[in-house]
This record gives structure tokens, C-alpha cells and sequence, in this order.
């Protein structure tokens, strides 16, 4: 079986084609400055080689299709004819709580995903924009909607509430969805795996740490809170968000600088986090070249990234009762020894031990980085979107 999966961003189309048989990846890549001048294609092939071509795409429906022609392409091509494609799976931002699982894509799926558009009015259009190119292009292949919000669902009522008139709660939907929820579930699941230990009796604590970045606490297997709330600004520090702000600051802030509400959201989504703070960029390696230099914003700015991790990781422990496993995925996680190490540093009273010459050694690979007597496991797991994407529209479609 051979799916192909799709992840459409407002000027971009990120895409990976996968044979399911062994749950390889045939052919990956990705379109940008869709709707833009100067747009391309980059294009991974199965044997590592890089390549980009330029290529107008004024609308998704151009970018799907110029994708479909190289996946059959004479020379960079990984199959024959479009028909050898069995499903498209598709990752979905924002199902609201009208989806708690991944769903084959119907009328009334597509009905249901518009009425939550409003909560994410950047992403949800673009996926929506993604499902029409295919079915224009081939009408009646099989779809799979996976939504990045469907794995907090199981977060109980009094953790995804805030502490709001229940009004805007009954009307608008206000309360904490939280995002990444796909990466969470393949990394929570993956390294009970890689353990050896059964993922419905664990405490796990996930940090998937990326240019945006989200923590969550999965006990016995179900997510039951986690740090981005309504829209992904929520929580921790990141690249270019302010993650947790007094709302008094906001508005504050907004009558100040005079700032409209889409003015506002912009100052704290893209203005703001490591970048706002430092002046250097969001880029974390950017940052430890600046720290490393003396540059003493860039070292504010990372303490404070370093510490609401933390923070949290302490919070999301009590919260469970205890952590049996904590682990660091997304590129950041996955690539800055530094930051594991700071998160994790003086933690031994809740058993957190690691061993930091190794932990400084780990790049992208499943690896144990705490110490042998280290009561709670700390582990690093690369993250696996496209592949539960993947899988899940393989399961639905079967």
C-alpha cells in the first residue's frame, strides 16, 4: 500500500510518499511560497539526493499537481502512474473537539472542519485547500484527516477549562486544545517501545521542542494536559511566540503601542519568544553562537527558554503524581545538548539523573541519556509525523 501525505501550510505544501509494506519513504519534499513569487519545490529522493526546482504555483490546486508530476517524473520520479497511490493523508491543525481521532474524509467531515476554521484561521483554510487539489485531481481516492489537536482530547475538564465565564466556553468554544498532538502520541508511544515497557502503565512527560515548541503530560497512555491552549501561542517560550503572558500585559500593551487585535496577535506571535527578547533571531543555534560570543540577551533569552521547560516539566510531574519517563523530541530537542541538559539539570529530588558527557554526544537518534541509577528515564526520540499519518490513514483506508 502506498500513501502519500500532505501537510499544507498557508504558502506552503510539505509532502512524503510512503510504502507501507515496509514503512519506508519513497520520495519527500516540499512546495514554498505558494501564492508567491519565485515559488519551488525541494525534493528528497530515496537515495538522499537533494534536489529544487522553480516552479509557479499561484494556488495549492498548482502546488498539488506539480507535486503529483514528479512523483511520476521520467528521471526523478518513484512511481509509474498516480494510480499506484492507494490514499492521501492529511495533517489537519484545529478539529476543535468535533474530532478525537483521525477520520476518513467525507462531506460531512469538511462541514464539520469549516465550522472550527475561526480557531485557526491561518492553518485550517490551507489544509482544507490541500483535500480540494486532491479531489479535483483525483476524484474518489480515498482521504484521511489527522488532526493535530485529536490527541488532548482525554484531557479532563478541569484541565483544559480557563477560569473564564463558562459562557465563552458554551459559545465561542475558549478553552485549551492543545497541538503537536501527533508527535506526542508517536513519541509517547515510540519509547515505550524502544523501553520495553508498557505505555498504559507509564507516566511520560513529552517535550517537543521546535521553533514552536509544546510539552504533555500522557499518563496510562492518554494525554491529560499540555502547554498550548487555544491557539498555539499558550505556554512555554518559543522562536518567534511569547508563550505565557500576563493578559493584563497584553492589553496593557495594546493600548500603548496603539496595536489592532490582528496588530496585537502578530507583536505575540511573531514579534516576540527567543527572538524578541535576544534581537538575535528564533534560530537556537544562532542564539548559542551568541551566548558563546557574550552577547548577554542572548543568555537571558536562553535561561528564560530553558526554565519554562523546566517549569514545566516540575508542574507536569505533580500533575501525574510522579514521571517515570521524560522525553525531548522536534529539532531542538532532538539536537541541542545544551537545553536537555539545563532542563534536566538539579532535578535528582523528583529522580532525574543525566549523564551529561553522553547527553552531549546525541544528535537526531533514539538514545537513553540519563544515567543508570536515574530513577526516571530520559529519553530522546526523533519525532515521526508524516509516519502516523501515515499509518493512521492506512489503518482507516484498509
Amino acid at each position: 500500500m502506498k500513501i502519500l501525505v500532505l501537510n499544507c501550510g498557508s504558502s506552503s505544501i510539505k509532502y512524503a510518499l510512503y510504502n507501507m509494506d515496509d514503512k519506508s519513504v519513497m520520495t519527500s519534499g516540499g512546495a514554498e511560497r505558494v501564492g508567491l513569487d519565485g515559488a519551488f519545490v525541494k525534493v528528497k529522493l530515496a537515495n538522499g539526493e537533494k534536489k529544487q526546482i522553480m516552479h509557479d504555483m499561484p494556488e495549492h490546486t498548482e502546488g498539488v499537481k506539480f507535486i503529483f508530476s514528479l512523483l511520476t517524473d521520467p528521471e526523478i520520479g518513484v512511481i509509474k502512474s498516480l494510480k499506484e497511490i492507494d490514499a492521501v493523508g492529511h495533517r489537519m491543525v484545529h478539529g476543535g473537539e468535533k474530532f478525537a481521532k483521525s477520520v476518513v474524509i467525507t462531506p460531512e467531515v469538511i462541514k464539520a472542519f469549516e465550522e472550527v476554521s475561526d480557531l485557526a484561521p491561518l492553518h485550517n483554510p490551507a489544509n482544507l485547500k490541500g483535500i480540494r487539489a486532491v479531489e479535483e485531481l483525483m476524484p474518489g481516492l480515498p482521504q484521511v484527516g489527522v488532526f493535530d489537536t485529536a490527541f488532548h482530547q482525554t484531557m479532563p475538564q478541569y484541565s483544559y477549562m480557563y477560569a473564564l465565564p463558562y459562557e465563552v466556553y458554551e459559545k465561542y468554544a475558549v478553552r485549551r486544545y492543545g497541538f503537536h498532538g501527533t508527535s506526542h502520541r508517536y513519541v509517547s508511544a515510540r519509547v515505550c517501545e524502544f523501553l520495553g515497557v508498557d505505555y498504559k502503565k507509564q507516566r511520560i512527560i513529552t517535550c517537543h521542542i521546535g521553533n514552536g515548541g509544546s510539552l504533555a503530560a500522557v499518563k496510562d497512555g492518554k494525554c491529560m494536559d499540555t502547554t498550548m491552549g487555544l491557539t498555539p501561542l499558550e505556554g512555554i517560550m518559543m522562536g518567534t511566540r511569547s508563550g505565557d503572558v500576563d493578559g493584563g500585559a497584553v492589553t496593557f500593551l495594546q493600548k500603548k503601542l496603539g496595536l489592532s487585535p490582528d496588530e496585537m496577535s502578530d507583536f505575540l506571535n511573531k514579534k516576540s519568544g527567543v527572538a524578541g527578547v535576544s534581537g538575535v533571531g528564533s534560530d537556537m543555534r544562532d542564539l548559542e553562537a551568541a551566548v558563546a560570543a557574550g552577547n548577554k540577551r542572548a543568555q537571558l533569552a536562553t535561561d528564560m527558554y530553558n526554565y519554562k521547560i523546566k517549569k514545566y516539566v516540575g508542574a507536569f510531574a505533580a500533575a501525574m503524581g510522579g514521571v517515570d519517563i521524560i522525553v525531548f523530541t522536534a529539532g531542538v530537542g532532538e539536537n541541542q545538548a545544551s537545553m536537555r541538559a539545563a532542563v534536566c539539570r538539579d532535578m535528582e529530588f523528583m529522580g532525574v539523573k543525566v549523564d551529561e558527557e553522553l547527553n552531549a554526544t546525541i544528535r537526531g537518534k533514539e538514545a537513553v541519556i540519563s544515567t543508570p541509577d536515574s530513577k526516571v528515564k530520559v529519553v530522546v526520540i526523533p519525532t515521526d509525523e508524516e509516519l502516523m499519518i501515515a499509518s493512521d490513514t492506512a489503518a482507516l483506508v484498509k
